[in-house]
């Protein structure tokens, strides 16, 4: 019975086709095993940048800086009863700059735990710009009803323990120093303050300097009726995020430096409010920034490579069944098994080595080292060398053009769609004389390869 099943499989070219489908099949048992060891080497990297941000700084965002001024209003009314009634409100107002110019020099380098890099970075900037005359009628108030005896200039920074240095605060020619906390701007978050001698004077000019170390990025929110930054640094791959991209930036082999100029028109708050929470989540939502990213993520890169091992598997494994079905050879199962597991084994050897080599290098070594592997134990497996050259040729022409798609992931699916339509045109062409009813010998005359 199982002669009569070997030999009914070993006729039919179909089921042997089938044969090979399954082994595709069950050869993603190791695939998704590979792909879940990416994911957990990826969040061992982030642990990693996580462990080292804690200590030196995290992605730092600064909000700010804004006029914070107390205020109590007291008035009288006829209450229902026809009493007078005493009425009181207070809380405290926030103002923003008429004018708000920020410029700053980004110095990173990289820490590294263990076998992962982690870019971060020392930040130097400068904060100047004027505030006008606060507008207490639109917010329904009196100016009498400020207390500038305890009004301050507030700024809201991620991560205050990364701050290096901050100097003095030159409000209109006074000078203060800031102090940890930022009151009740933006309650919850951590920053720093500095008092104010009264309402803005000289024009309203302000400046002061900081120092801060960050991780990964740094972000600022558009706080001024116009919002001038410019940042520079070594850094040759910035990634602008945010509502604004710069309106001018240069990058190059020796860094970047990008300029935003952002209208207060574009964002969605206002000059001036009443609550320092009161417009929250429309601030977070507005922030600009860049970050530090590395020149390749190789646990992307690799996440991204193994979506395409099972149609590796299928033009492989499907391959070895055309050569030999226009062969007239009987490849075994085992067989394979064993070439669709080295192919498998390529995405293994492309994530170790990439986490010591770089991908670019990793990758170059797993292709040579799975093509030559596959090519030598196709001579075997086909019978001759010209076969197996074939076979190892066209195993490496697939993985040229995988990494022509993972390096262009823009064109992506564009250069995808034109290598399948290649490689289906080139299938029909080298077919286009077989007879398939024809091509299942009878069992002698089809003889294993080896």
């Amino acid at each position: 019975m199982s002669s009569d099943l070997g030999t009914a499989i070993s006729r039919s070219p179909m089921i042997r086709l089938f044969a090979v489908g399954f082994l595709a099949l069950l050869l993603q048992i190791p695939v998704i095993m590979i792909s879940v060891l990416i994911s957990e080497r990826q969040q061992r990297r982030n642990e990693a940048v996580e462990e080292v941000s804690s200590k030196w700084g995290r992605a730092q965002a600064l909000v700010g800086p804004a006029l914070v001024v107390p205020y109590r209003r007291v008035w009288s009314e006829i209450g229902d009863d026809g009493k007078t009634v005493r009425r009181e409100l207070s809380g405290s107002a926030v103002f923003l700059p008429e004018k708000l110019r920020i410029s700053g020099k980004m110095t990173p380098e990289i820490r590294r735990r263990g076998i992962f890099s982690i870019p971060v970075y020392a930040l130097a900037l400068r904060f100047e710009g004027a505030f006008g005359e606060p507008n207490w009628a639109g917010l329904g108030l009196e100016a009498k009803d400020a207390n500038w005896s305890e009004a301050y200039l507030a700024l809201s920074v991620t991560d205050t323990r990364a701050i290096q240095e901050i100097g003095d605060l030159d409000w209109g020619g006074a000078k203060g120093s800031f102090l940890p906390g930022a009151v009740d701007f933006r309650a919850g978050n951590s920053g720093v303050h500095a008092a104010v001698t009264g309402p803005p004077a000289r024009g309203g000019a302000f400046s002061f300097t900081a120092r801060m170390n960050g991780t990964k990025g740094v972000s600022f929110a558009p706080f001024g009726k116009q919002t001038d930054v410019r940042l520079e640094s070594s850094w040759k791959n910035p990634s602008f995020q945010g509502n604004w991209l710069p309106a001018r930036r240069d990058v190059g082999d020796r860094g970047f430096a990008a300029e935003w100029s952002i209208p207060y028109v574009g964002r969605d708050f206002p000059q001036d409010w009443r609550s320092p929470d009161a417009y929250a989540t429309q601030v977070d939502k507005s922030r600009f920034g860049l970050d530090l990213l590395q020149s390749v993520d190789s646990y992307r890169m690799a996440d991204r490579s193994v979506k395409y091992a099972i149609l590796f598997l299928l033009l492989t494994l499907g391959s070895v069944w055309l050569a030999e079905m226009m062969a007239r050879i009987l490849v075994h199962p085992i067989q394979y098994l064993l070439l669709g597991a080295a192919l498998c084994l390529f995405y293994l050897l492309e994530l170790a080595l990439s986490e010591h080599l770089g991908f670019a290098p990793a990758y170059l070594i797993a292709t040579v080292a799975i093509v030559g592997m596959v090519g030598f134990y196709a001579v075997v497996v086909l019978g001759r060398p010209g076969r197996a050259a074939l076979l190892a040729g066209g195993v490496a022409a697939l993985y040229g053009y995988l990494y022509v798609v993972l390096t262009n992931e823009d064109y992506a699916l564009l250069v995808g769609a034109i290598g399948l339509f290649v490689l289906l045109a080139a299938v029909m062409f080298v077919t286009r004389r077989v007879n398939w009813f024809r091509v299942a010998a009878p069992p002698a005359e089809i003889k294993p390869a080896a």
